[in-house]
């Protein structure tokens, strides 16, 4: 390999494609709305929840996702998250004021602080280890792909707890 006068790599001039020769191959994307939508939480114990849904999260969903942890996880529950809009919506903290959240206890991350939030990690390892180089053609699989990942990951307790060591929770 060289270098030229500019002290860069330069690019290959040619490379292969399927494309006939002469001919710029072209990708056309399917252009949709059509999204999945993802939350989750893990405990110091290494577990990992995760629910699935193909619109946006709202305040109300999130609720949902609170209770399905008050009912699997025993004692106080400490939850951290971000300041996005659905974690302050009126149906958040009519939800928060009443007594089937006596047991939540909950810690808002600084504005822009993702190295501080466990989930970050596992957001990040389920899309640059367990899903990279995915190429789905419907939503359908996408989320057939990830709900297989999620139950690999569960399997990986250490990575789970090298996400609270990460954001120094550990």
């Amino acid at each position: 390999m060289f270098v030229d006068e500019s002290g860069f790599y330069p690019l290959p001039l040619a490379v292969r494609t399927y494309a006939p020769r002469g001919q710029t191959p072209l990708l056309h994307p399917w252009l949709t709305h059509d999204h999945l939508s993802v939350i989750g939480g893990i405990t110091p114990r290494g577990a990992l929840f995760v629910r699935l849904q193909e619109h946006a999260y709202g305040g109300t969903e999130v609720v949902g996702f609170l209770r399905h942890l008050l009912r699997h996880l025993a004692g106080p529950l400490y939850v951290l998250w971000d300041g996005a809009s659905i974690h302050r919506s009126a149906v958040m903290k009519a939800f928060l004021a009443t007594e089937a959240a006596r047991r939540l206890h909950v810690e808002r991350l600084p504005a822009y602080a993702p190295e501080l939030n466990p989930i970050e990690g596992i957001w990040s390892h389920l899309k640059r280890i367990e899903l990279r180089n995915l190429c789905c053609q419907s939503l359908v699989e996408l989320k057939g792909e990830l709900r297989r990942a999620v139950a690999r990951l569960r399997r990986k307790k250490r990575i789970i707890l090298g996400c609270f060591k990460e954001a120094d929770l550990y």
